[in-house]
């Protein structure tokens, strides 16, 4: 199994969630790290962020919650920004932040 490994800013973001959000974000993320691909509606590609980037979707009462993550390497699962979507579309701020945490991610990783 691979493991996952978390940007410390997505790690904070997901305590921030609710409970149940948490798991089944927590599933989700143990599935990939057995190496599983995970498929719409519980996941998308987001080649905005950069290629093989994919986002975790998850909804509740309380709205929609977001995580990005990378599983394409053959050692880790990368786990690197987390948000509350609060508009149809993902603003450009989360997709511009995803990509920074996505750098910081691989530069810590190395």
């Amino acid at each position: 199994m691979k493991p996952a490994v978390f940007h410390h800013a997505a790690r904070k973001a997901l305590w921030a969630f609710p409970e149940d959000v948490r798991r089944e974000l927590g599933k989700a993320i143990f599935d990939l790290q057995k190496g599983h691909t995970l498929s719409f509606p519980l996941s998308r590609p987001m080649s905005s962020i950069g290629p093989g980037v994919e986002e975790l979707r998850v909804k509740d009462q309380s709205g929609a919650h977001r995580v990005f993550y990378y599983a394409r390497l053959r050692d880790r699962v990368l786990v690197f920004h987390a948000f509350k979507k609060k508009t149809q579309q993902t603003p450009q701020r989360e997709i511009e932040l995803g990509q920074k945490r996505l750098k910081e991610i691989i530069h810590e990783t190395i």
